[in-house]
């Protein structure tokens, strides 16, 4: 049966205080809270460091056992050598991920690409291939020049999520092509019409046999978190 795993980029945000984390509630307890309410986070963390072995244990000691982790590829594989001879980073990064694939709770790993990073065919067909098929993996692309039938379909022939973020300056096209979606909704306000909408959405990807990650804005206010909270329900 499908499933929908909803939350935030991240969840260590004293400002939350009190609508969402209650306020005698301590920083290192954040995450414990947050995964009696929510069922996934995206993590940036992963973004500018290789997880110890030490930090995942602790995340999968402070969350339940259907808690699902979705991690940020490292800046190395998406901004510096934006997937260019990256083999062995790549394995080196999956591997520090390991804890949490063992424990099955590791969500898909975002690859978000720098908003200069054109489109290259050539590139991506050459980095594909070194992807493992026992984890999900979904492309945030920035640049608008990505956003056609060649990329959507090297993507479906891998199983790999075309990223559907949506923000004020791009919003990508609503197409599927893995067996699962991954949605990042990054604008600034989710009024009561549009939050109804993306519920619907969610329904239908759920009522297809797609499994739904969605994760809202996080960073100012815990409206985000409220919203991705009111989501679960919504589709329960």
């Amino acid at each position: 049966m499908a499933r929908l795993f909803a939350g935030t980029s991240g969840f260590s945000y004293p400002a939350w205080k009190p609508d969402f984390y209650p306020k005698d509630v301590p920083a290192k307890k954040f995450l414990e809270y947050y995964a009696t309410r929510l069922n996934s986070v995206e993590v940036n963390y992963t973004f500018r460091q290789l997880p110890s072995g030490k930090t995942l244990e602790g995340w999968l000691a402070a969350t339940k056992g259907d808690f699902a982790f979705a991690c940020k590829a490292h800046m190395r594989l998406t901004h510096i050598m934006k997937m260019k001879d990256a083999g062995s980073f790549t394995e080196l990064f999956l591997k520090a991920l390991e804890p949490l694939r063992a424990a099955r709770r590791l969500g898909p790993v975002l690859y978000q690409f720098p908003p200069t990073f054109k489109c290259d065919l050539a590139r991506l067909d050459e980095y594909l291939p070194l992807l493992p098929n026992d984890i999900r993996f979904a492309f945030e692309f920035r640049h608008a020049s990505w956003l056609t039938d060649a990329v959507y379909e090297r993507l479906a022939k891998s199983n790999i999520a075309l990223c559907l973020a949506e923000s004020d300056k791009l919003e990508v096209p609503k197409v599927f092509t893995a067996d699962f979606g991954y949605f990042r909704l990054r604008k600034g306000d989710y009024g009561e019409e549009a939050r109804r909408q993306i519920a619907a959405q969610v329904r239908e990807l759920l009522a297809g046999g797609r499994d739904a990650y969605v994760y809202f804005k996080h960073e100012d206010d815990p409206n985000g978190a409220l919203w991705a909270e009111e989501l679960l329900k919504a589709t329960a």
